[in-house]
């Protein structure tokens, strides 16, 4: 028996996210299905990062164990001919039988794409959040400056979270335009459900002025959602990686 992980980069817009659902199609549940098939055995893959629907991955990590004999780094080339287009198994590789991707200490960075021009892209409506008016970057990066460090964020999460500890560490949060796109990126030792979306939200409202940048520092303190800005929509969201200290 051995363990092997998955970094995997998916287009999340036909999905209704990661984690396998009554309600719909998950990416969690395609694999399984692949791997499964492809294997003989009963594989239940254990991902890091449980995307919503309509969130993007360049780099979502999964674990499974397998009784199988097939080199742990070839997995990647025998899943690609068996998945769908929007989803590819970018790397595979062998890991220690106790490797958790959600419990080992890691840094994950997510990305949130804004297109702010006069009219949409077409060809962006799926993977961007579109917005007309003006943003003030320095704004945006001055109250996302209140966020970085060790906080409480419970009022950055939705309400339906079902966590005992709402308390996060945020390294780093960049806010950059160019041309005409605006991206936040934001780095932690993890995230509450909607937590990367709501901050997202709330740097937007910053940078049209609807909030001053230290209203995020009342916001913190308050510890309730409603105190917080509006949860940007999912297409504007990707993951974009997740590190861990011991990888392979």
């Amino acid at each position: 028996m051995k363990r092997v992980m998955l970094t995997i980069a998916y287009d999340g817009t036909n999905y209704c996210g990661w984690q396998t659902q009554k309600n719909g199609l998950a990416v969690e549940e395609v694999i399984n299905n692949t791997l499964s098939e492809m294997l003989g055995e009963d594989i239940c893959v254990i991902g890091a990062s449980r995307t919503d629907a309509g969130v993007h991955a360049m780099g979502n990590v999964a674990v499974f164990d397998t009784d199988s004999r097939i080199p742990a780094d070839k997995f990647s080339y025998a899943l690609n001919q068996r998945l769908p287009d929007d989803i590819v198994v970018q790397s595979s590789c062998q890991v220690d039988a106790g490797f958790h991707p959600r419990h080992c200490n890691s840094t994950k960075t997510y990305e949130y794409k804004i297109l702010n021009r006069r009219f949409p892209l077409p060809t962006e409506r799926l993977y961007s959040h579109f917005l007309y008016y003006d943003l003030n970057i320095k704004k945006m990066q001055d109250a996302a400056d209140y966020l970085v460090g060790t906080h409480d964020f419970k009022s950055f999460c939705s309400v339906n979270t079902q966590v005992k500890d709402t308390i996060r560490t945020i390294f780093s949060i960049n806010v950059e335009k160019s041309d005409e796109t605006v991206k936040i990126r934001v780095s932690g030792n993890g995230f509450l459900y909607n937590m990367v979306r709501i901050i997202s939200g709330t740097l937007i409202q910053a940078g049209t002025g609807q909030i001053n940048p230290e209203d995020v520092k009342i916001m913190l303190e308050a510890k309730d959602r409603n105190a917080a800005g509006p949860t940007a929509p999912a297409r504007g969201l990707t993951l974009v990686g997740i590190k861990y200290q011991n990888n392979c």
